[in-house]
């Protein structure tokens, strides 16, 4: 992400709370990010992280790409707009309506074995899916590895970091729903007896 689309985050952060008539308080509430972080954020004193474009993209009801508008950059018949993140990290919004379920894909650089993680924490329902690498998910009191084909579904609410190891870079999948709505999967075609969750 080039430093004018993240000094344009700003004001459109501002505007989209304002259209919704939210106080500060109230968005740090539905967020999770302080008061004073989302004040600096309107104004440019700070940065936006990708820890902090997500919940709030899910507040306004707009996807990330919207949300900082991205020049697109991929292939323009599925018009894909990777994200890259200042950690080296890329997130690219494969849904386009706002609300309801979001999916994304992250592709995470190597990291340290030793990082120390900053658990976040929001309104919400997560299910991710590892398609290549290893993936250390911290999970309130759990130190998880998913390597590939591996799945991991939880409550938001619960304190959470994603991280990629120092075996290498790691893509996963992401599905991002509000509180209440969890991604369903089927086992057996419509019509069979077979299980849903």
């Amino acid at each position: 992400m080039d430093d004018r689309t993240l000094d344009a985050v700003g004001p459109r952060l501002k505007r989209l709370r304002q259209q919704r008539d939210l106080t500060l308080t109230a968005l740090s509430a539905e967020t999770g990010i302080s008061t004073s972080t989302l004040s600096r954020l309107e104004v440019g004193l700070r940065r936006p992280t990708l820890e902090q474009l997500l919940p709030l993209a899910r507040a306004h009801g707009v996807t990330l790409d919207e949300l900082v508008d991205a020049p697109p950059t991929g292939n323009p018949r599925i018009n894909l707009r990777p994200l890259a993140v200042g950690d080296g990290s890329t997130v690219i919004p494969l849904t386009r309506r706002p609300g309801g379920i979001q999916a994304y894909k992250f592709v995470l650089p190597a990291g340290r074995d030793d990082a120390e993680p900053e658990l976040r924490t929001h309104e919400g329902h997560d299910w991710v899916y590892v398609l290549d690498g290893t993936l250390r998910l911290v999970l309130g009191e759990h130190d998880l590895v998913l390597v590939a084909g591996e799945a991991a579904e939880f409550d938001t609410r619960t304190p959470h970091w994603f991280g990629a190891t120092g075996a290498g870079p790691v893509e996963f999948l992401s599905l991002i729903g509000r509180q209440g709505e969890r991604a369903h999967v089927r086992a057996a075609p419509a019509g069979r007896s077979g299980l849903s969750g």
